[in-house]
């Protein structure tokens, strides 16, 4: 198994899962209780621990026990170094399919190269 140590890593990791792409979503909208999201996910307590706690090795959720109720809540990291990498490398991508553009542009004229 691949082990994540970079923050980047460890962030494309955590939300490389669409279950935990919408517990994120969730807690945009407010805390909620662990109880609470494994309701909403239709998930086991066990299930949804897991999720949450690769949430919190990334940053991107906290939780608080208080009593036997454990409280999640969106990290304060947020997501800044990911959304600059992605638009570095998107920046690159578009480059590449305008070039891709430009030369089935050429070939549907009849042109070469």
């Amino acid at each position: 198994m691949v082990q994540y140590r970079a923050p980047l890593d460890l962030s494309f990791a955590a939300l490389s899962d669409a279950t935990r792409r919408g517990i994120i979503d969730e807690l945009g909208r407010g805390e909620a209780s662990i109880t609470s999201l494994a309701d909403t996910f239709q998930m086991t307590l066990t299930g949804i621990k897991k999720h949450v706690q690769i949430l919190e090795r990334a940053g991107l959720v906290v939780t608080e026990k208080v009593g036997r109720v454990r409280t999640c809540k969106l990290g304060t990291r947020g997501l800044t170094a990911e959304a600059e990498w992605i638009a570095a490398h998107r920046t690159l991508f578009e480059a590449r399919f305008a070039a891709l553009d430009d030369i089935i542009r050429e070939l549907d004229q009849g042109g070469t190269r």
